[in-house]
């Protein structure tokens, strides 16, 4: 049963930068696509990024690009979200979930929630004005 943890989040100001990490239990990066999403207060939970099972990843959030970079450390079973120049507004609770890749597709990568089944607990990311 593949279980995941995010950590990293906490309160950041203004243009600064966070890392975000998901650890995997019971089964290998290898096998998964990862998927970061975001919940801002009042909101729908959105789809930010994606890696695939493969190594590849998808931004869906235009705003992210070149400032949000997903890498992945195989010998820690855990992907990362680093997130630089932050801005207010991306105020949320920062989630991943994973997708079996056998099931979805080695290259895979989805936007939608209900598109993976497992999901970690949440991160709170605060950035301040």
């Amino acid at each position: 049963q593949v279980q995941l943890v995010e950590s990293g989040g906490g309160l950041v100001q203004s243009g600064g930068s966070l890392r975000l990490s998901c650890t995997a239990s019971g089964a290998t990066l290898e096998s998964l696509s990862i998927g970061w999403f975001r919940q801002a207060p009042g909101k729908e939970r959105e789809g930010v990024l994606c890696v695939n099972s493969q190594g590849i990843t998808t931004t869906y959030i235009d705003s992210a690009v070149g400032r949000f970079t997903i890498s992945r450390d195989h010998a820690k079973n855990t992907v990362f979200l680093q997130m630089n120049s932050l801005k207010p507004e991306e105020t949320a609770v920062y989630y991943c979930a994973a997708v079996d890749a056998g099931k979805s597709g080695p290259y895979y990568c989805g936007k939608g929630i209900n598109e993976y089944d497992v999901w970690g607990q949440g991160t709170q990311v605060i950035v301040s004005s």
